[in-house]
């Protein structure tokens, strides 16, 4: 068994780590964006871009982290990858909306989690052109810039808010057009952020009635996942798993339950 004043202290400790490797990196990004910005390299695709800035960014994250805690291990979206000794990983992406940073739009954040176990025991995201720090420690309720907030009252379907994603390949891309247009008669209307940790604490926060994706990967979701969690959301994939790459659903209790049967019905989980 864990004992939980050790599981409380450690879970200060990361969250305070992450809040302060957060607030760096947001920073270098926001400070250090170049006027000629350039693509360094694509990944899924030509259009999924990553910026030079995203690689100083994860550097600078662990490079912190690694000084504070060497012993712990990274998975990084930008390389990062070790597996550690202490039993505690770190989950970062560095720049989350990478797009939306490349073109100067403000919804962009960086996002850091840290794990042990398989369960997420801290979280930070920042976005810091709308100056917000949203956080979480496993049990100890989601903050937005140290205010307490929580997820809205469930509507009815119909008149929920709902973001979502969309793949960089573009027949991926196309069949999600096809299940988003399947589901806006079915709700108050569809946001498209560019962010997922983002669109995660927005739900959070209750601007949003709910979020899904699919495509996530860990580093996309772990820290909005708890942040979400913790402000009273439900969160999970297909019925009866957890979000992942299959799916990733996020609303208000009884907002979140319709919504992931009309991702089932609708074969949201699959390309």
């Amino acid at each position: 068994m864990t004992d939980a004043p050790n599981e409380d202290a450690l879970s200060d400790e990361l969250l305070a780590l992450a809040l302060e490797a957060a607030s760096r990196a947001g920073a270098l990004l926001r400070d250090g964006r170049p006027d000629d910005l350039a693509v360094a390299a694509t990944k899924s695709s030509p259009i999924d871009v990553v910026t030079e800035m995203d690689i100083a960014a994860e550097k600078l994250i662990t490079g912190y982290l690694s000084e504070h805690r060497p012993d712990d291990g990274f998975l990084g979206e930008e390389g990062a990858s070790s597996a550690g000794s202490s039993g505690v990983r770190w989950v970062i992406d560095p720049l989350d909306g990478t797009v939306n940073y490349l073109y100067g739009l403000p919804t962009w954040a960086v996002s850091i989690a840290a794990e042990r176990d398989g369960e997420t025991l801290a979280g930070v995201v920042a976005i810091p052109l709308r100056r917000e720090i949203f956080r979480a420690v496993r049990g100890g309720g989601a903050f937005l810039n140290d205010r307490p907030i929580g997820c809205r009252p469930a509507p009815p379907l119909e008149r929920a808010l709902v973001s979502t994603g969309f793949n960089y390949v573009t027949a991926v891309r196309t069949h999600q057009a096809g299940i988003a247009q399947r589901l806006i008669p079915q709700l108050r209307d569809i946001r498209r952020g560019g962010s997922a940790a983002a669109d995660l604490c927005d739900v959070a926060a209750g601007r949003l009635d709910g979020y899904y994706e699919r495509g996530l990967h860990p580093w996309d979701l772990a820290a909005g996942d708890l942040i979400a969690r913790e402000a009273g959301a439900l969160t999970g994939g297909r019925p009866g798993t957890r979000p992942g790459y299959d799916l990733t659903v996020a609303a208000a209790p009884g907002v979140f339950e319709p919504l992931q049967a009309l991702l089932e019905e609708y074969g949201a989980w699959h390309d």
